[in-house]
């Protein structure tokens, strides 16, 4: 649901680059801004060193160049063109560095309130309104001279408004009296690649955590009166965006800056940028957000805002900090958990066919669900594998070794290869060039599995295949007998590859990598159903068992907003030949009417970890048959799911209370069990 922030902020950028050129020295800018949300009106000026005599910088169509002026002298700006909803201004100076100071001013576009989450990961203008303003780094609201700027921003606004910007805050005056303003003060001296301005009518609370041998650390909410009246809810996040700090100083290094605060905006989604996280305020009250996404925006103080991406050969930072947030909470959650998520990125990546996948290294930034699957599945399963290959202590020590050597620099993958590489001793280039820059995943099988007496041992020969594209692969291979299994790891390569193991019991059968632990190619049949197929159905069905009673219409409603293409009905009497088909078949109603239903038709009962929880449930049926599962207590029960139901397409199996999910989860994987010939 929530990503790092890095569209537009990481595309302009490289947009200037092309036509000013690019300092080896970060260079300061100081802006002095005035916003007035109300109206919408936006004056700010700008002093900077500009790295060649032609200086040139994009700003938003909706901000016109005043007064321009360099050591004494008045200069003129010219308008050119530029991008789309972009102008391209020109100064000439005398010389390159000669510091500059111009004014700029317009009335900014208002707030987008239609946008979606995949609207804000577009490119987007600077907007303001009274309930919040948002003026992304890739909006052009400042002239941008250089790449890479360190900067200090002054801030005025009206009284009942608070605004930030990321770095630290060295002042602030607050309103003493009606109709004064808001004033704050922000720098940030370290290079950083864009600077992004939020406002809006905020209750800011503050907490001061003291560290050993440096100042303290301050941690903020800025929350609307609302959500800042919710009981518990500010002091929630401010100790547990304390707990991430603190987890990850221990696990990387020391947190690179003095404060970090927790912005709750009228934008749906969630952007880390550094020392602060912007989140959807429609979202801030849930749980999982505090559990999962704040922990995820608190990492990339390190990953992506503390060590840099270079764009250019690839954003290893997204699948990094899923690798270290987001799938090390499952692993604390439960072995079950993490491979269920490892399973989830499989699946997600099989969902879209091999040549719509691009390569690892070209991942820049997720805009659809190919980049997403690649970007952050696929790159926190490299993780997942390069830990098991080189072992947790070399692999602890990288990370470590990484943030020392790369703090508040650019890095690539190549760099990360070298940090892994010093930790562990080993020569990981064909594991690194394989997994960056080959397209597709690897499909694995068990050609042959013979065992043979070997004294009092027995002697296991075993056959792997592997297909194009190979890949270096290290795989599990759990060799099962009665009341014994072991779990042995092997080397597979391009095409046939044999290996030769001795066990003390006789072999009976095998599975290959049964808790998912290296990115392959698994069989449609070997996946669990997932919710997924049945809402993208080009041609669903769906039989409403409540078609003589008051759940009938609930039943219509629920399954318009379930499915995205508008199903056909089918009658209960043509359940079973309609199963026999490959169109998903959906039954819905009330649990008594459902039950009749399932039993009539031979269908497998209501799942017995289900059966009596919430007020409704719903499942996928394991196995061959394309059939889904909806069933409530009442009418009422059944309409309460239609806005929350969509939007847990990755799951096999909910239970909802009252129209909110209270347990999820995904079927386990049929992964084939291979049998042992003997000999």
């Amino acid at each position: 649901m929530l990503t790092r922030f890095c569209d537009w902020k990481k595309v302009l950028p490289a947009l200037l680059l092309a036509v000013v050129g690019f300092a080896r020295a970060a260079p300061t800018i100081e802006l002095d801004v005035v916003l007035d949300p109300q109206t919408r009106d936006f004056s700010a000026s700008a002093e900077l060193s500009p790295a060649q005599p032609d200086f040139r910088f994009l700003l938003h169509e909706s901000l016109r160049v005043g007064a321009v002026s360099a050591g004494g002298r008045v200069l003129q700006a010219e308008s050119l063109a530029g991008p789309a909803g972009l102008r391209q201004w020109r100064i000439r100076l005398d010389k390159a560095g000669e510091r500059v100071r111009l004014e700029y001013a317009g009335r900014l576009p208002p707030l987008d309130r239609q946008r979606d989450h995949r609207g804000v990961l577009q490119r987007m203008p600077p907007m303001s309104s009274p309930e919040g303003s948002f003026l992304s780094a890739g909006s052009a609201w400042y002239p941008q001279a250089q790449a890479m700027i360190s900067y200090r921003v002054k801030l005025t606004l009206p009284g009942n408004q608070r605004a930030v910007v990321a770095g630290r805050r060295v002042a602030e005056t607050l309103p003493a009296a009606p109709g004064d303003t808001y004033r704050a003060t922000f720098e940030f001296l370290q290079p950083t690649d864009g600077i992004d301005l939020m406002a809006g009518p905020w209750v800011v609370r503050e907490k001061a955590v003291p560290r050993n041998g440096a100042p303290p650390l301050y941690l903020r909410t800025y929350f609307s009166p609302e959500l800042d009246a919710t009981p518990g809810l500010a002091e929630a996040y401010l100790d547990d965006a304390r707990r991430y700090i603190e987890r990850y100083s221990h696990e990387i290094g020391d947190y690179p800056y003095g404060e970090f605060s927790v912005v709750a905006g009228p934008l749906p989604t969630g952007f880390g940028m550094p020392t602060l996280t912007y989140l959807g305020e429609a979202v801030i009250r849930l749980p999982f957000i505090r559990k999962t996404s704040l922990g995820h925006e608190v990492l990339h103080n390190w990953w992506g805002n503390g060590v840099y991406v270079d764009h250019a050969r690839g954003n290893w930072s997204e699948g990094l900090t899923t690798f270290m947030a987001d799938y090390a909470f499952k692993e604390d959650e439960s072995p079950a958990a993490a491979s269920e998520m490892r399973l989830g990125w499989l699946r997600d990546a099989l969902a879209l066919p091999a040549d719509e996948q691009p390569a690892l290294r070209d991942f820049r930034s997720r805009t659809h669900g190919a980049e997403a699957a690649v970007g952050y599945g696929k790159s926190a399963m490299l993780f997942v594998m390069l830990k098991e290959r080189i072992g947790e202590t070399a692999f602890r020590q990288g990370i470590r070794e990484f943030w020392l050597a790369r703090r508040f620099k650019v890095a690539a993958w190549q760099d990360l290869q070298a940090a892994f590489e010093r930790a562990s001793g080993q020569n990981l280039d064909a594991f690194f060039s394989a997994w960056l820059n080959q397209r597709g995943m690897p499909a694995v099988a068990i050609e042959g599995a013979e065992a043979r007496p070997l004294g009092r041992q027995y002697q296991l020969s075993l056959v792997l295949g592997q297909g194009a594209p190979a890949f270096p692969l290290r795989l599990p291979v759990e060799v099962n007998a009665p009341g014994r299994q072991e779990v042995r790891w092997v080397d597979v390569a391009a095409g046939r590859t044999t290996h030769t193991l001795v066990f003390d019991f006789q072999p009976h059968s095998l599975r290959l990598d049964p808790d998912i632990r290296v990115w392959r190619r698994l069989e449609a049949g070997n996946l669990p159903p997932i919710l997924r197929r049945w809402i993208g159905a080009d041609a669903p069905q769906v039989v409403n068992l409540g078609a003589a009673s008051v759940s009938a219409a609930a039943v219509d409603a629920l399954a318009q907003r379930f499915f995205e293409r508008a199903p056909g009905k089918l009658a209960q009497a043509g359940l079973a030949r309609a199963l026999r088909g490959r169109e998903p078949v959906l039954i819905a109603g009330t649990h008594a009417e459902v039950d009749r239903a399932l039993a009539a038709a031979g269908l497998p009962a209501r799942p017995a970890q289900l059966a009596g929880r919430g007020t409704a449930q719903v499942w996928t049926v394991q196995g061959a048959l394309p059939l889904a599962v909806i069933s409530a207590d009442n009418a009422a029960a059944l309409g309460a799911l239609q806005r929350g139901l969509p939007h847990y397409g990755g799951q096999s199996w909910l239970v909802f209370d009252k129209g909110q999910v209270i347990e999820k989860g995904v079927w386990p994987a049929s992964l084939p069990v291979i049998p042992v010939t003997r000999r």
